[in-house]
């Protein structure tokens, strides 16, 4: 091999590593950018490479770490910088990043994924129902406490994304049996401390962030220093991490086996220590979004908007993925139809693991 050659390969090999590309690569080029660096991620990257692969384009996945707007903005610079001609992100802050967003928009296809900024130019949010999510969610809550009801503990990261507030609106309204708001985007948020009927809701909502994770397990630990041994409970987390935080806590923290049992626990996502949960009976369930097709669809329509194709984009600029249910067995909850946890599990497995041959 000629020495000049072989040092093109080594180049373009090392900035592959680096998940920079390399200058000889021809195809599209788009981005993918997270929130936060948690293992939510890891699904939606395995989803992002196949349809990737599919469609012949040079993807670039980025996970800020820590999980702020500054580190965020300086990885969406960065992707931008290397010519991507679309873009789909997780917001963090979408009313402080709306003019940045808009800035970005002008440069590039800017997709929204995960959590919306629908107040920005971008052209097109793929994710969840939030709202009716979180709604979901609150039938699991009413459902872990019965009829005796009890204290409703929430747990996010920040109240900043829309996703968290409307996932937190989606649990309260359901809970006091409120009409949805007549904007989902924009509407004004329930306080913490409310009584509906049998159920109360403690006078804070937790949050963690910048930290993450790491946070989330204090505030966990502070929440359950705020309930009394024979108080009925239910603490609920609506990000991925909370859950395991929550339930880890809980298992750690709490001694008396019969407070533990008054104590339930009401998840969001896929984390399979949420899912161990689930199956042991020490998490009551888990309302599970689809990162896998996050980043699968949000490829595709990239790849087709990189090629100068604008057919792809819903009419009206929402392509909502359905959330799912998990419980320990498949049944109905009110009017939610769940699946068993050990067969979304299998499933869930299944896909990862044949994707990523």
């Amino acid at each position: 091999m000629k020495p000049l050659l072989w040092l093109a390969r080594v180049a373009c090999l090392l900035a592959l590593a680096l998940g920079l590309g390399c200058s000889g690569d021809n195809r599209p080029r788009v981005a993918f950018v997270t929130n936060n660096p948690e293992q939510f991620w890891g699904i939606a990257e395995v989803g992002a490479n196949k349809a990737a692969k599919e469609e012949n384009v040079q993807l670039f996945f980025r996970k800020p770490s820590p999980g702020n707007v500054k580190t965020q903005m300086e990885e969406i610079d960065n992707v931008v910088n290397r010519g991507v001609k679309a873009l789909a992100v997780s917001v963090i802050d979408p009313k402080e990043q709306s003019d940045y967003l808009n800035t970005v928009a002008a440069k590039t296809a800017l997709l929204t994924q995960d959590n919306d900024a629908p107040d920005t130019k971008r052209l097109a949010y793929i994710g969840t129902d939030n709202y009716k999510a979180g709604r979901a969610a609150g039938k699991l809550v009413k459902e872990a406490l019965g009829e005796k009801g009890g204290t409703v503990i929430i747990f996010v990261g920040s109240l900043e994304a829309l996703n968290a507030r409307q996932r937190r609106q989606g649990v309260i309204d359901e809970i006091a049996g409120r009409e949805p708001p007549k904007d989902a985007n924009d509407f004004k948020p329930s306080p913490d401390g409310e009584t509906h009927g049998k159920f109360r809701f403690a006078k804070q909502t937790y949050l963690d962030q910048p930290e993450g994770a790491s946070k989330a397990r204090q505030q966990a630990e502070a929440a359950l220093g705020t309930l009394k041994p024979d108080e009925d409970a239910c603490l609920v987390g609506l990000w991925a991490y909370n859950p395991p935080q929550i339930l880890g806590a809980v298992t750690d923290t709490v001694k008396d086996p019969e407070q533990k049992k008054r104590i339930k626990i009401v998840g969001f996502d896929e984390d399979f220590a949420t899912l161990d949960g689930i199956k042991a009976g020490t998490v009551f369930g888990t309302i599970v979004q689809n990162p896998y097709e996050f980043g699968y669809r949000s490829v595709k329509m990239m790849s087709k908007l990189a090629r100068g194709d604008k057919s792809v984009l819903p009419k009206d600029g929402i392509l909502y993925v359905p959330y799912r249910v998990i419980t320990k067995r498949a049944g109905k909850i009110d009017s939610l139809q769940t699946i068993a946890v050990d067969e979304f599990r299998a499933d869930l497995e299944k896909l990862i693991g044949e994707t990523k041959k």
